[in-house]
């Protein structure tokens, strides 16, 4: 499959001056090969750089001294994914919790934006899903955490209100199902976080095998029901939930596009369009950097 990422930043009035802006572009994880293939920038676009933030998310960083009026700043990039099918293990009772935490993992067990982990409904509610499998392996107690909230909240799409309001109202869509998941994982020691795929999320958690070796395990919240796998083959845009951004010292749920100009003459806004968007395969002819591409769809 191929995947296209960029910025197009039209002047449309006056001058533009100290244009920057930033992108999330895939990663290689485990389950997912990256490759980008074709980058394409206006020559006004004088700086284009990669950054990574919490080591699970890469940026594409671009700069453009000066945009002239009625004209635009664009950078597209076009990536090659392979994306692999997860299969549940075979041998489950193998897995268990890590008794010891290594640093890398530390984010994953705390709380992050909407997920709320200090929260004491969950965290009861969370121990006693967990405490109720006395006896089972660490794999079928996280897995009654799976069900426990997938029995206490119904699948309803609406605007983000975070895993505690989930619970409360019985109801919430991808990100509040996999938010109240996250946080029974967390509750009782076991890494856990997000995985952004376009117009969806899901989430994942941590389990270390007899040698103890680890691994992260996917689980389907919202949907059809699917724990230790995942059929969805979609790019994986980004893991995590609690992200600091550089230049934005709050903590970010995931990082998004962004924009800043210095200068605008005239005061006029410039118009941006964030390009993300599955594209058949790579460019065969390069689009003129002043005719603004039709914008793919926010996955957020």
């Amino acid at each position: 499959m191929y995947l296209q990422v960029g910025i197009n930043v039209r002047a449309a009035g006056g001058a533009l001056r100290g244009v920057s802006g930033t992108a999330p572009v895939p990663l290689d994880w485990e389950e997912q090969k990256v490759k980008l293939i074709h980058e394409e920038r206006s020559p006004n676009v004088r700086g284009l750089t990669y950054r990574t933030v919490g080591n699970t998310t890469k940026q594409m960083v671009m700069a453009a001294p000066v945009v002239a009026a009625n004209s635009a700043a664009q950078v597209l990039l076009t990536f090659e994914l392979t994306r692999y099918e997860i299969m549940p293990p075979q041998d489950t009772k193998q897995y268990r919790i890590p008794q010891k935490v290594e640093p890398a993992l530390r984010p994953y067990l705390g709380a992050s934006p909407y997920i709320e982990t200090r929260n004491v409904k969950i965290r009861d509610l969370a121990k006693k899903l967990f405490a109720a499998k006395e006896g089972a392996s660490d794999w079928e107690k996280v897995e009654a955490l799976y069900d426990g909230m997938r029995e206490r909240v119904r699948y309803k799409n609406g605007s983000l209100k975070g895993a505690l309001a989930a619970l409360n109202d019985g109801t919430g869509d991808c990100e509040e199902m996999s938010s109240l998941f996250i946080a029974f994982c967390r509750v009782n020691g076991i890494p856990a976080r997000t995985v952004w795929v376009p117009e969806h999320c899901y989430p994942e958690f941590y389990l270390v095998d007899q040698a103890g070796k680890g691994q992260w395990f996917p689980c389907q919240a919202a949907g059809d029901r699917a724990f230790g796998g995942m059929p969805d083959v979609r790019p994986i845009l980004q893991k995590g939930d609690n992200f600091v951004i550089p230049d934005n010292p709050k903590p970010q749920r995931y990082v998004a596009e962004s924009l800043r100009v210095k200068d605008a003459a005239g005061g006029q806004k410039p118009r941006v369009e964030f390009i993300r968007k599955p594209v058949n395969g790579p460019p065969s002819v390069n689009a003129s950097p002043n005719a603004p591409p039709a914008a793919g769809p926010n996955p957020f």
